[in-house]
């Protein structure tokens, strides 16, 4: 009954077969009854699923599994590891650290998500919408519903007549209320006489009692006769899982015995034979040990004879690898647990005799001949101690260095010095004892030349520090590439064997797709690696020597020690000095640049040296005022000595140092006040001293001119013989035009190239000279403002007026500055920094306060005239004779002004000038005629003006130059209302 029935999970298959396994028919989307589970697993075939739920018989008969575990389930309940169960076996052993840890998930069992019931979703989601349709459609028939329904109700109502205490999940007699419930003490109470009627109750009791357990009786039948197919089902089932286990249990009886036969024929025999293999190359271990030994037994003497020829790399080199031996492959030998202190203090003493060394080679190197051609003293030895050094993080050498650069530069100074007063007759060594008094007793160009001496030797230092210091640097780089060369083959090699590791666990994931054992998949892939590293080891170490003629392989007699060397690279000096650069230099790649900084910062350092002395020389020279005493050809050629070597040290060093130039720019500063004040008194005495007259020019003052004119600012030379000939002309030629002048500013036109040549001579007062004369080209605007317009010439030279030809005079004196300030602007400009242009606003101020200047010397002179037609217009009076004699007067006038200034200002400034005083004359007339009621209408008042004013304009065209001018004196006239 059972094996025909549809759900039944019994698989069928014949006798035959060794694995059973039901075939279902996966069109038919029918979900099974859930079946007992399977005692015996299958074997493990190609499903992967398979190997996941279920243990196999042969790959894991000699392994402990979930299924050998014998523990009852109370045990298995408890924990065990919970502090507060002080008195179990775990705490008591363990003590009370024996606390919960995390339990970590294990990779046997799968992860279940709302994924892996998609299917199965999708499947009966549709049945279900079927299902609910067909209810709809299709309701149970009424006999149907009526026959369940009457058994429903009978067996509720049978069930309510039982006492709802019976049903309660917490029913015990044990309790008294629920005692008395059940059995109330009134049905046993006999006393009284009432025996009789409480038998009765106690048998009423009792028939109730068991028609209740009636009612109950009948429904569990109900029940279990509802289920009796499930019963018969699993009986069944039971009697055919004893057949497939009797099955099972001889298959795996003879697999077993394959297994063994397998294992007799193939397996023993190559086990033997790699046990032998594995002692023989224990044995080449332990040789290769010994020898060894043996090596490094001899590694004091070695170390004694490299220090006697001062290999101290050598030296350091065998000690660190010997202590890298002994660390990791001698360590435990008893004979050698002396050693590596020995070798500690070994090398202590190594690091003194370098300090030492480093410190004498340094002395030497310095304090050799200048005029020695070797700029680099023993290069080999150079090398070999910053090696040594750097391996010892001894970074303190370049202290050293300095100190003794400090030491050598005071030693030049003072060396130039006693060579220069030796050869000095006139003065005696034994009178004036300090050498300081003696350097000062030099003159000028006595000293100059010490100066100069001075400055060569420092950079003949200066080149041979530098020299050493690229030895120094060169060794540093090669040292951090050789670290980061390393870092990049370290990196190289981890991604090679992430790659590896990756494509082993590919190939295991794919032999488990194919079928094959986890276990098989392994043992194969363990083998790869080991041939692979064989070979790598054979190729990195192709002309190795066997240890040994019985050797098994090269690669077994190479140690970590030797390795290790073989990883050094040699590393080539600028010098062609072959030195082995270890990876145990033991200095990070932060360490290693600092230190480079450091070396770029010593050579910085060896220039600020020079630069220092240099200044305390100048300023022990300078305490008697020496240098404030120089004229400008002897500060300029000084200026240009200390520029040189400025520019020197600057070209060797890489970086300018400022001691020096800010001593020379002190120097220059108090030159260029002394320098200002100078042409400033001078300019002060030349203006008070000034009467405003044309002054005759000079040959020397137009060759001047002459010499800006062609574009450069610059003093001409003298020519003595051709300027005796020739005679001062009346007027300045700039550029065509014709400038009558004042003698002052012919003057002042060659103080203002001085200040520009200067500039030339000494660059570094540039912004000084560009302050000193904006603040000189003030002071004349300034003063002649006074003098002229401001009448103080009346006072100071002792003029009787201020005429419109001294007005006239000024202007045009202003008008020739105003022309060369953009000369000058242009010439400073070119030598000033682009952060320092903003010092030409100067300029700008300087010209719009010319310009105001010499309009209000316009405006005086048209005030003058103003002033006049005021006076002479406002008595004219319309009458007979004509030309009346006030128009005479302003014609005369008007003569009187052009011929004063038509020689000093130029024709288009005269015609500008005359109209702006035509422009007055108009408007007075028209002002005085208004007054006299005077209109233009035709009448004799009308022609008597019309006479005078023609007269007027003929007269002032008639002048020389103003023939083109328009008058338009149409202007006067009130129009006829």
């Amino acid at each position: 009954m059972a094996s025909s029935h549809s759900s039944s999970p019994v698989p069928q298959g014949s006798s035959s077969d060794v694995f059973f396994k039901k075939e279902v028919d996966p069109t038919k989307h029918i979900r099974p009854v859930q079946s007992l589970p399977d005692v015996c697993p299958k074997e493990p075939t190609g499903d992967s699923n398979s190997l996941c739920v279920a243990p196999s018989l042969v790959t894991d008969q000699h392994r402990w599994t979930i299924y050998h575990s014998k523990v009852n389930l109370p045990a298995a309940l408890n924990d065990p590891r919970l502090a507060k169960r002080e008195s179990d076996f775990f705490t008591k052993t363990w003590g009370l650290d024996f606390v919960d840890t995390e339990v970590i998930p294990s990779f046997y069992l799968p992860q279940i998500s709302k994924e892996h019931f998609t299917v199965y979703q999708q499947e009966i989601s549709q049945r279900e919408k079927i299902h609910e349709r067909c209810k709809k459609i299709c309701p149970p028939k009424d006999t149907f519903d009526r026959t369940l329904l009457h058994t429903r109700d009978k067996s509720r109502t049978d069930l309510e007549q039982v006492p709802k205490i019976f049903m309660k999940p917490d029913f015990a007699l044990d309790d008294s209320l629920t005692f008395n419930s059940v059995l109330p003490w009134s049905h046993f109470n006999t006393a009284g006489g009432k025996g009789n009627r409480d038998a009765a109750s106690s048998k009423l009791l009792q028939e109730k009692l068991s028609h209740y357990l009636d009612i109950v009786e009948v429904n569990i039948a109900h029940q279990i006769s509802l289920r009796s197919e499930a019963f018969f089902h699993a009986m069944t089932s039971q009697h055919e899982l004893q057949d497939y286990l009797k099955k099972t249990s001889q298959a795996v009886k003879m697999l077993r015995d394959k297994i063994a036969q397998i294992d007799k024929v193939m397996c023993e025999g190559s086990l033997h034979i790699l046990r032998l293999a594995l002692t023989r190359n224990n044995c080449v271990k332990v040789y290769n040990k010994l020898k060894l030994m043996a090596t490094v037994h001899q590694t004091q003497p070695t170390v004694q004879v490299l220090l006697s020829t001062s290999e101290f790399v050598g030296a350091l080199d065998l000690i660190a690898t010997t202590q890298e031996v002994l660390q990791q492959e001698l360590q435990g030998i008893h004979s050698f647990r002396h050693l590596g202190s020995q070798l500690c203090e070994l090398e202590k003493l190594i690091d003194k005799m370098m300090i030492a060394e480093f410190s004498t080679y340094s002395h030497s190197d310095l304090n050799r001949p200048l005029e020695d051609d070797c700029q680099i003293l023993e290069e080999e030895r150079l090398v070999s101690l910053v090696f040594g050094l750097l391996k010892q993080r001894k970074l303190n050498f370049l202290e050293i260095y300095s100190e003794e650069m400090i030491i050598t530069a005071k030693n030049i100074i003072k060396q130039c010095v006693i060579n220069k007063v030796s050869q000095i007759e006139d003065i005696d060594t034994d009178v004036v004892l300090k050498l300081a008094d003696q350097m000062r007793m030099l003159n000028f160009l006595q000293w100059f030349d010490l100066l100069k001496d001075i400055f060569s030797k420092f950079t003949i230092f200066l080149q041979r520090v530098k020299a050493t210091l690229n030895i120094i640097h060169s060794v540093v780089l090669s040292v951090l590439d050789k670290n980061q060369r390393t870092r990049e083959l370290e990196e190289i090699s981890q991604q090679k064997n992430a790659a590896k590791d990756n494509s082993l666990d590919t190939e295991v994931a794919y032999l488990i797709h194919e079928g094959m054992f986890i276990s098989d998949a392994f043992s194969e892939s363990e083998l790869t690696p080991i041939a692979i590293d064989t070979t790598s080891q054979r190729n990195a170490s192709p002309n190795s020597e066997p240890c040994s003629s019985d050797s098994v392989s090269e690669p077994e007699c190479t140690t970590d020690s030797s390795s290790s060397k073989e990883q050094t690279s040699s590393s080539v000096t600028p010098g062609a000095v072959d030195i082995m650069v270890n990876e145990d230099m033991k200095l990070t790649d932060l360490e290693l640049g600092k230190l480079a900084n450091n070396v770029q910062e010593l050579l910085y350092s060896a220039s600020d040296i020079c630069h220092d002395r240099a200044v305390k020389f100048l300023m022990s020279r300078a305490k008697d005022g020496f240098l404030e005493k120089l004229n400008s050809t002897e500060f300029i050629t000084l200026s240009r000595l200390m520029e040189t070597f400025i520019l020197e040290t600057e070209q060797i060093c890489g970086r300018k140092s400022m001691s020096l130039l800010g001593a020379l720019q002190s120097q220059a500063n108090k030159f260029v006040n002394r320098f200002h004040e100078e042409r400033k008194t001078k300019l002060s005495l030349l203006l008070d001293n000034e009467r405003w007259k044309q002054a005759d020019v000079p040959a020397e003052f137009q060759d001047l001119v002459d010499s800006i004119a062609d574009g450069k600012i610059a003093l001409p030379e003298k020519k003595s013989g051709a300027t005796e000939e020739r005679k001062p002309a009346e007027v300045l030629i700039v550029e065509g035009q014709q400038y009558a002048v004042v003698g002052t500013v012919l003057l002042l036109i060659r103080i203002i190239l001085e200040y520009c040549q200067c500039v030339d001579n000494i660059p570094s007062v540039t912004t000084d000279m560009l302050t000193r004369l904006s603040d000189l080209l003030k002071y004349f605007n300034s003063r002649s403002c006074q003098l002229v317009l401001g009448a103080g010439a009346l006072q100071v030279v002792g003029l009787k007026t201020i005429t419109t030809k001294n007005l006239a005079l000024s202007s045009r004196c202003l008008q020739l500055i105003v022309h060369y300030i953009p000369v000058i602007r242009a010439h400073f400009e070119a030598r000033l920094q682009p952060k320092q242009y903003s010092m030409l606003r100067h300029f700008d101020h300087i010209t719009k306060d010319y310009h105001d200047h010499i309009a209000e010397i316009s405006s005086k002179l048209v005030a003058i005239m103003d002033s006049l037609f005021d006076k002479l217009l406002s008595k004219y009076e319309v009458k007979a004779p004509v030309p009346s004699a006030c128009f005479r007067n302003i014609c005369k006038q008007m003569a009187k002004m052009h011929e004063a200034i038509f020689d000093l200002l130029p024709e288009e400034q005269t015609q500008m000038l005359f109209l702006r005083i035509n422009a007055s004359y108009k408007l007075h007339l028209k002002k005085q005629l208004s007054h006299l009621n005077v209109i233009n209408d035709g009448g004799p008042q009308n022609g008597l003006v019309t006479a005078d004013v023609a007269f007027y304009t003929g007269n002032l065209q008639a002048l020389k130059g103003l023939k083109d001018l328009d008058l338009n004196m149409a202007e006067i006239w009130e129009q006829k209302r």
